[in-house]
C-alpha cells in the first residue's frame, strides 16, 4: 500500500531515469494507484510476471526457434497467451469507461483500451528479450515487434493482438482520421516509454474533462508532468485547469513553467500576458 506522497515520489523518480530503464507496466500500475492509493500492488505485479512466464512457456512449446523467433511468431505466441489464455480483450462496449485506462482495473476485468492492453503486450514481449515498441499511430495504439534480422510485424492489442498489414493499417487510419489522410512513415515511428505512459494518462484526463471533473483531470495532468516535466504543453494545460478551479497562484506557477520551456513566439507572449493579468488579480 502507498500514500499519495509515495506514489508521487515514484513518478518523480521516473523523470530522472533514462527512457529504456522505465518499467512501463509497473509505472502504469503506479499511475493507477492515484485512484486506489490503499491497494497493494503486489498481486498486480505478480500477474504481469505471470503473463511473461506464460509467454516464455508458450514459446518453448511452440516449436519456433526460441533464440531467434520471427516477428509473426512472436505475435502468435503473445496473442495466444494474452488474448486467448488470459482472455484480454478491447472494451468495445464501454470504450470510454475510466476503468479501461486504469491498469489495476484492466487486469481485474481483462479488458481495456488499446494503450493499456498494449502496455501488457510490451511488458510480456520485453521480458523475453524481444524488441517491442509502441507506435506513433494516431487514435489507436499499436505495438511493433522486431526480430534480430530486422523483420517487423505490427499488432493490434485491442483486437486480440492481430497482425496488421499495410492495407489494414490504411483502413484503420482512415477510420480514425478521415478518408483524406494517407499512411506515411511517421505512423511507423516508435515512441518512448514516457510517451506511452503519457498517452495512457491522457485518456484519464480526457474522460475526466468529459465528465467535468476538473480536479481529477488536473491530477492526471500533474502525473503526466512528473513523467515528462519538460513537456511545455502540460504546464499550459495545468495552468488552464487551475484557473478554472480558481487556483490563481498555482495557475501563475504552471503558466510560468510553460513560458520557461517554450521558445519565443506568439504562444509564449500570449501566456506571458495571461500571467501578468493573473498577478494583477492576485494583488
Amino acid at each position: 500500500m502507498a500514500s499519495t506522497a509515495t506514489i508521487k515520489a515514484a513518478l518523480g523518480h521516473v523523470s530522472s531515469q533514462v527512457d529504456e530503464a522505465i518499467d512501463i507496466a509497473d509505472i502504469a500500475l503506479v499511475l493507477a494507484s492515484f485512484d486506489h492509493p490503499s491497494t497493494d500492488l503486489k498481486i498486480y505485479r505478480d500477474h504481469v510476471r505471470e503473463l511473461a512466464e506464460a509467454v516464455h512457456v508458450a514459446m518453448l512449446e511452440s516449436g519456433f526457434d526460441v533464440d531467434n523467433p520471427g516477428p509473426e511468431e512472436m505475435a502468435e505466441v503473445l496473442s495466444n497467451v494474452i488474448a486467448r489464455d488470459f482472455n484480454y480483450v478491447g472494451d468495445e462496449e464501454n470504450y470510454n469507461d475510466l476503468d479501461n485506462a486504469n491498469m489495476m482495473r484492466v487486469i481485474e476485468r481483462r479488458r481495456g483500451l488499446p494503450v493499456s492492453l498494449g502496455i501488457l503486450y510490451l511488458a510480456a514481449a520485453r521480458a523475453q528479450g524481444w524488441v517491442a515498441a509502441g507506435l506513433n499511430f494516431p487514435g489507436h495504439f499499436l505495438v511493433r515487434l522486431e526480430s534480430r534480422d530486422g523483420r517487423r510485424a505490427i499488432i493490434d492489442p485491442f483486437y486480440n493482438g492481430r497482425v496488421m498489414e499495410s492495407r489494414a493499417l490504411r483502413e484503420l487510419l482512415k477510420l480514425v482520421r478521415g478518408t483524406a489522410v494517407e499512411l506515411d512513415s511517421s505512423h511507423y515511428r516508435p515512441v518512448s516509454n514516457r510517451d506511452v505512459l503519457v498517452r495512457l494518462q491522457n485518456n484519464v484526463k480526457t474522460r475526466r474533462m468529459e465528465l467535468n471533473e476538473i480536479a481529477g483531470a488536473l491530477e492526471a495532468v500533474e502525473a503526466m508532468q512528473m513523467l515528462d516535466p519538460e513537456n511545455a504543453s502540460l504546464w499550459r494545460e495545468a495552468g488552464v485547469m487551475h484557473m478554472r478551479l480558481g487556483h490563481l497562484k498555482h495557475a501563475v506557477e504552471a503558466f510560468e513553467g510553460f513560458v520557461s520551456r517554450t521558445p519565443e513566439g506568439a504562444d509564449r507572449r500570449k501566456i506571458a500576458q495571461v500571467i501578468e493579468e493573473l498577478r494583477e488579480r492576485l494583488h
